[in-house]
């Protein structure tokens, strides 16, 4: 799964060079431990055009009656994305960018688990494949999620956990947004980013809390593998 991920150190114009044409609709600053629930920035295709907005991280389907059902779904199995009811409509035609430098997994060890952050190597920015959507709270609010599609670990990721955020390849990140291009003819992105274009190195245990939201969470506090 993915549970904590960063964006740490890149601003809006840095957004605009990576991810091409964005309409800017959501301030951010530096994000060391983003968790669940939180207002994260995600890159959509509207109106003709790309759009940075900032969305709860935890997807509630259109058609929920609670909205706590989004706290069930921050990430989405990449394998079964066209059998879920909560994904579906979704994965057809709302797929999102959730843009990240980096992400947090545990490692169990005995009764311990240690923290790890994933990052790619030139430590630039990066887009999680993403599935958004609109619900209407019974007050008449409309709140705007988003989730994380998961798929099988690379090299290395296995060590650390069983599953892991797919990382879209940049010149592919175009194609998913389009929600004129059938679901069936994107699935083949839902693939794990090569393992040799990735680092992970265990970091404080201060990232366990989503309190701390600090420079000090990314810090490695063993060497990278």
């Amino acid at each position: 799964m993915c549970g904590r991920y960063s964006f740490s150190k890149f601003k809006s114009n840095d957004i605009i060079k990576r991810f091409g044409p964005v309409q800017l609709e959501f301030e951010f600053g530096p994000r060391y431990n983003i968790a669940p629930s939180q207002q994260v920035p995600v890159v959509i295709h509207k109106d003709g055009g790309n759009h940075l907005l900032g969305l709860r991280w935890g997807l509630i389907p259109y058609w929920a009656k609670d909205e706590h059902l989004g706290n069930k779904l921050i990430n989405a199995r990449a394998e079964t994305l066209e059998e879920k009811p909560s994904f579906r409509r979704s994965f057809e035609l709302k797929r999102c960018l959730v843009l990240a430098d980096g992400f947090y997994e545990w490692r169990k060890e005995g009764h311990v688990k240690k923290p790890f952050r994933i990052t790619l190597k030139d430590g630039g920015p990066f887009a999680f494949a993403g599935l958004w959507d609109s619900w209407l709270s019974p007050t008449g609010q409309t709140i705007n999620t988003c989730t994380v599609i998961t798929t099988t670990p690379n090299e290395l990721m296995e060590p650390i956990h069983n599953r892991m955020p797919v990382i879209l390849q940049k010149d592919t990140e175009p194609l998913w947004l389009r929600a004129d291009i059938p679901s069936r003819e994107v699935k083949g992105l839902l693939t794990p980013f090569p393992a040799e274009g990735m680092i992970a190195y265990e970091v404080s245990s201060l990232v366990n809390s989503p309190r701390n939201d600090v420079p000090e969470c990314v810090l490695p506090v063993s060497n990278l593998f």
